[in-house]
């Protein structure tokens, strides 16, 4: 059994702990963090479902003095632990690599972090075989995780040739006030990191792309223009992505109309604080032009890289060789594809 400590409770990390609690072949040993946010307040109120670590002996006593029951610091767990899940605030990371070296353990970082905090930037269906055995992993920010699952998709049966996206981005995870109270769009300057990591994966395919921040929290939503090798329908792309268990064809005559059709439609299917860990695409949004396909994609930003985060626990720690025994595994455990 793999023991896996979760570092950083927060939107990311808490998800993380849940997904890997659902392994079967994983144990979670605990998760660490350092002050009463809502969120840890959260795990206590509701009973300490999962034990909790200081990051720090000074942490320690500020959540002891909140009433937050404390197992330990991380220094004092990590010698226990097979691999860490790091979803600490960006930078942060990169101090606790540090620790990860003195007690031999190996680790998984989130997008936030720099790309240099490890040499293999990860993803569970397009590059598994290169995680295999690697100490630290790196994995793709939520908008470069999805839209790869629908990239790699597409190359692994006809070769994709180049990608063109516009990302509609949300401003902000529900229950954010750091970025204030908006009623604006913002540009950012082309191209975006998404399409120059998914090259950075992928690096046969010509990808570029213009990033636009949205006022909203619900998810993101990438228009992709995919060339791909060899002329494909929509009909025909339609069928490799249903094929997908990470990606679901939704449409608006079933009422997704949008961002909060989906955000609506997990929380009455009872979903952990609305979570879905596929990606919709709409079956309303196929075009094609020439060769080219044009799709749409919801992009749930809170839970879209838990999947792909479990997979590089099970390349890191060699529990699979195989990538689709691997990714099928890690689909098996957390439910998917459910809708099938």
């Amino acid at each position: 059994m793999i023991k896996v400590l979760v570092s950083g409770y927060g939107v990311i990390g808490q998800r993380l702990a849940d997904g890997v609690a659902l392994q079967g072949d994983m144990e979670l040993v605990g998760v660490v963090d350092a002050s009463p946010t809502l969120t840890v307040q959260t795990l206590r109120d509701k009973g300490m479902p999962y034990k909790l670590f200081a990051a720090y002996d000074e942490a320690a006593k500020t959540l002891k003095s909140a009433g937050i029951p404390v197992s330990g610091t991380m220094e004092e767990i990590l010698p226990e632990v097979d691999i860490v899940l790091d979803a600490a605030p960006g930078g942060i990371g990169e101090k606790n690599k540090d620790l990860y070296l003195k007690h031999g353990n190996k680790a998984i970082f989130q997008g936030g972090e720099r790309d240099e905090i490890a040499k293999v930037f990860f993803h569970g269906y397009a590059n598994y075989e290169d995680g295999l055995n690697q100490d630290f992993l790196k994995l793709t920010s939520c908008n470069t995780t999805g839209l790869i699952r629908t990239i790699d998709c597409l190359d692994r049966a006809v070769g994709v040739k180049r990608v063109a996206i516009t990302i509609v981005r949300r401003v902000a995870d529900p229950g954010d006030y750091h970025r204030g109270i908006v009623n604006a769009l913002q540009v950012d300057k082309a191209p975006n990191h998404q399409a120059v990591d998914l090259m950075n994966i992928m690096p046969h395919v010509d990808a570029t792309g213009l990033l636009v921040h949205t006022p909203i929290t619900h998810g993101h939503f990438i228009s992709v223009l995919a060339t791909p090798n060899d002329d494909l329908t929509v009909d025909e792309a339609k069928k490799l992505f249903y094929a997908h268990d990470r990606i679901r064809l939704v449409s608006i005559d079933q009422g997704f109309q949008g961002n909060a059709s989906i955000f609506k439609y997990a929380r009455d299917l009872g979903r952990s604080r609305g979570d879905i860990y596929e990606v919709p695409i709409w079956e309303d949004t196929f075009v094609k032009s020439g060769k080219d396909i044009m799709f749409g994609i919801h992009i749930p930003q809170e839970s879209v890289t838990i999947p792909e985060s479990i997979d590089a626990i099970r390349a890191a720690m060699g529990m699979e060789t195989d990538r689709l025994k691997a990714v099928g595994k890690t689909n098996e455990y957390l439910g998917l594809p459910y809708w099938k």
